[in-house]
């Protein structure tokens, strides 16, 4: 009683009736023990470590595209000319170093498999082929960049021989348009030499059709005929031994047809006819490679490439030509033996020479 007149006095004061219960919260859990106070529940959600971390990092990715987009702005406004160029080589290094990562998993897919570079799909095979091509011609950058504050000069040399230094990932669209051009004339500068180099052999062919078949060829060519697909495979014979084959070849003869397939010709005869040999067989690969899988398949930009690589000049060609050339190409390659390569080799200046539509 005494008890309960405290509690009503109390209430009084306050101005209302509490409750004891509404100061407690007593909650019963039964366990293996018996009855037992429950703590009471927060309120509060508590992130995991993980999760402020994932939102630092958010936060932190958000500022600095945030930083890096008014910088390209800065850049766009003020340096209009070195933004363009600034721009070209970080999308060039974001390139090459996807194609660095996907060179790396087919070698590695081939490493794990047994997989030589034969067997590799078409793409894959063209992927590796390029990648290699385009590391060999950086290395010489990275030789000169190695001395102290050399790569200041690196970057004024890359700045004035883009085409001689850099790769195709940091050429601007018209310095790609321009660079294949100037390629072009020069590989297309020592035709007529081979031509005439080809017509020197004639009397050392022992087979007299043969020997008329290749100088009907050599004359179609001269007046500016594009030659037929069985003008050319009708010399297989004379292109597989002496004198024609690339054993066989005189010093002279070999150094212009490194020039038709744009490799240097100052080194010594017998280099350049393993250079020959092995380029010439990675494009037979390449071929057979691309006959499994079809021209159809390829996009326009794929078709261009490959019949550049063969010798054609297709920056100014339509796509159904280039496809139709290319079509030409596979027909003679893919009826080639490997002894017979020399022939192929030949074709990079036979097939393409007249072809319609090409610039002369």
């Amino acid at each position: 009683m005494a008890l309960s007149r405290v509690c009503w006095a109390r209430s009084a004061v306050w101005g209302s009736v509490v409750t004891p219960g509404h100061f407690f919260t007593r909650r019963l859990q039964l366990g293996r023990s018996g009855l037992a106070w429950g703590a009471p529940r927060s309120s509060k959600l508590h992130l995991s470590p993980k999760a402020d971390v994932k939102n630092l990092m958010s936060y932190v990715v958000t500022k600095t595209k945030a930083i890096n987009g008014k910088y390209h702005r800065f850049l766009g406004r003020h340096f209009p000319r070195f933004y363009v160029l600034y721009t070209i080589f970080m999308k060039g290094l974001q390139m090459l170093w996807a194609d660095a990562k996907k060179a790396r998993r087919i070698k590695t897919n081939m490493w794990k498999h047994n997989i030589k570079f034969h067997q590799l799909p078409y793409r894959e095979m063209e992927h590796l082929r390029q990648f290699r091509q385009d590391v060999t011609k950086c290395l010489f950058l990275g030789i000169i960049s190695i001395p102290p504050f050399a790569n200041y000069l690196v970057f004024l040399l890359m700045y004035l021989f883009p085409r001689q230094l850099l790769i195709r990932h940091f050429w601007t669209p018209k310095q790609q348009t321009d660079f294949l051009d100037i390629y072009h004339a020069f590989r297309k500068q020592s035709h007529p030499e081979i031509i005439s180099y080809l017509e020197k052999v004639i009397p050392l062919i022992s087979d007299a059709g043969l020997q008329w078949h290749l100088t009907d060829l050599c004359t179609k060519i001269q007046r500016g005929t594009h030659p037929a697909i069985h003008d050319i495979l009708a010399l297989r014979e004379c292109f597989s031994n002496h004198p024609l084959g690339v054993n066989q070849l005189q010093a002279l003869h070999v150094k212009a047809l490194s020039r038709a397939m744009l490799l240097t010709s100052y080194l010594p005869p017998p280099l350049l006819r393993h250079r020959l040999k092995t380029r010439t067989t990675v494009i037979h690969q390449l071929d057979k490679a691309l006959a499994k899988l079809g021209i159809g398949q390829l996009t326009a930009q794929e078709v261009k490439s490959a019949c550049y690589l063969r010798g054609l000049n297709s920056t100014h060609i339509g796509e159904d030509r280039c496809r139709t050339w290319l079509g030409e190409w596979l027909q003679i390659s893919c009826s080639l033996k490997e002894t017979e390569l020399s022939l192929l080799l030949h074709n990079v200046v036979l097939l393409s020479t007249n072809y319609l539509g090409t610039r002369r």
